[in-house]
């Protein structure tokens, strides 16, 4: 397989599960000293993180816990956010202009910070209240902090046995999830590498990954255009311009908002006929019981669309590591 290193993988996923008792102790001492809102705070691939582990805790958890995109906050502003607020974000070297604006003005309305900084010797790793460093892994090290919380809050009582599947069998999984994929995406970058424009779409967990998805790696790496669509939003517009030769492809997860991709992928096939749907179920995670497989599935979906991004790299002849213009020009 290229650009796929089975033990780095592992190693990874491995590694940020084992952050487990530093999150506890974080997420522990902020919910003892108590808040009025819990604010994941991103912007692009940080804001679609951001998206997920909010739309997973809005239909579990009775706690005031929302996604925040780091530019509208700069701009707009959010009244809800002020002493007995904590914002909780991630990034690789600190530097995004957006997230760290919107942390001094947090700061400023005395907020608390957690931060996950790749690099600890990074300016905004020295301005944070709590602090985790670890490479990569994003999505999970966001989804640990969800179910602690919602483990404190009385609202998710499987918390233990949740982790001890998911310390024993989800680095296995997500491993054997990529290989399985595979050959699916090599077909998929073969067919789709001269797409003029893809539309993507997805809900639940799935949304933050479908938009991520379409704007972080297709356009921004891959120079391809390309359309996010939520599936909730599908029939109230997306439909109408879907022709039989229009690339589509469904994100389908195992959450609560399952019933609206469903509902695209039984209608879709009526009007269109270049779809393509990627179900988290058709990968096994052995070890992970279904119950817990909706927390995780953006996870799958992930591993799936990263056998996609290598093959078409070498479709295109084009390294996703070339920009034209991000952070080459000033804006």
């Amino acid at each position: 397989m290229i650009k796929f290193d089975e033990q780095k993988q592992l190693k990874s996923i491995n590694g940020a599960l084992a952050l487990r008792g530093e999150i506890e102790r974080i997420v522990d001492a902020i919910y003892a000293e108590g808040f009025d809102g819990l604010f994941f705070v991103g912007i692009g691939g940080t804001w679609a993180s951001s998206l997920q582990v909010a739309t997973y805790m809005a239909g579990k958890s009775a706690l005031p816990v929302y996604a925040e995109n780091a530019a509208e906050y700069v701009t707009n502003g959010n009244r809800r956010l002020g002493p007995k607020s904590v914002l909780v974000f991630s990034s690789v070297t600190g530097s995004t202009e957006e997230v760290a604006q919107a942390l001094e003005l947090a700061k400023k309305a005395g907020a608390r910070i957690f931060g996950f900084v790749d690099d600890p010797k990074a300016s905004l790793a020295r301005k944070v209240d709590y602090l985790v460093s670890y490479p990569m892994q994003e999505q999970l090290k966001f989804l640990m902090v969800a179910l602690r919380l919602m483990y404190k809050n009385g609202e998710f009582p499987e918390y233990e046995r949740c982790f001890e599947e998911l310390d024993a069998h989800l680095a296995r999984g997500l491993v054997e999830a990529e290989k399985a994929a595979d050959c699916f995406g090599e077909a998929f970058a073969k067919a789709h590498r001269d797409d003029q424009i893809h539309y993507f779409v997805g809900a639940g967990t799935q949304w933050g990954a479908t938009y991520s998805y379409a704007m972080c790696f297709w356009e921004e790496q891959h120079w391809l255009r390309a359309r996010p669509v939520h599936a909730g939003e599908f029939f109230h517009g997306l439909l109408e311009v879907i022709e039989r030769d229009t690339p589509v492809t469904l994100f389908l997860g195992e959450d609560a908002e399952r019933p609206l991709a469903e509902r695209v992928r039984n209608f879709l096939p009526r009007i269109c006929g270049n779809y393509t749907f990627i179900d988290s179920k058709d990968y096994e995670l052995e070890g992970i019981s279904p119950e817990f497989r909706g927390a995780v599935s953006h996870l799958v979906m992930r591993v799936v669309t990263a056998r996609i991004d290598a093959h078409l790299e070498v479709e295109n002849r084009h390294p996703t590591e070339i920009r034209r213009y991000y952070r080459r020009l000033s804006y």
